[in-house]
């Protein structure tokens, strides 16, 4: 069992700059490939980023590639979301999500945190 907390989520304006963090307990974190999806009212969970278990590898989806940056320490056992240039369809919960791979799809995540709030302002 994994278990997953994430913070750093707020008010921000367009423009603006937050970075979220994932902190994880449990079983090895080492192991496991880490995922952020988001998912706005009335939509569905839309991914994000990965980040392999190595941190060697990552990826984006095309709507935030260049903007945001994955990251991961595992002698903290933290993943970190650095979010640059948000704009206000950014706005969402974003979760934190561990599974074997580090797929694009929610499917391929074993565990999830409770999610953070992320409004950016126009």
């Amino acid at each position: 069992q994994v278990q997953l907390v994430e913070s750093g989520g707020g008010l921000v304006q367009a423009g603006g700059s937050l970075r979220l963090s994932c902190a994880a307990s449990g079983r090895t974190f080492r192991g496991y490939g880490m995922g952020w999806f988001r998912q706005a009212p009335g939509k569905e969970r839309e991914f994000v980023g990965a980040i392999s278990w190595s941190g060697g590898s990552t990826y984006y989806a095309d709507s935030v590639k260049g903007r945001f940056t994955i990251s991961r320490d595992n002698a903290k056992n933290t993943v970190y979301l650095q979010m640059n240039s948000l704009k206000p369809e950014d706005t969402a919960v974003y979760y934190c999500a561990a599974g074997r791979s580090s797929g694009s799809y929610p499917a391929a995540y074993d565990y999830w945190g409770q999610g953070t709030q992320v409004t950016v302002s126009s």
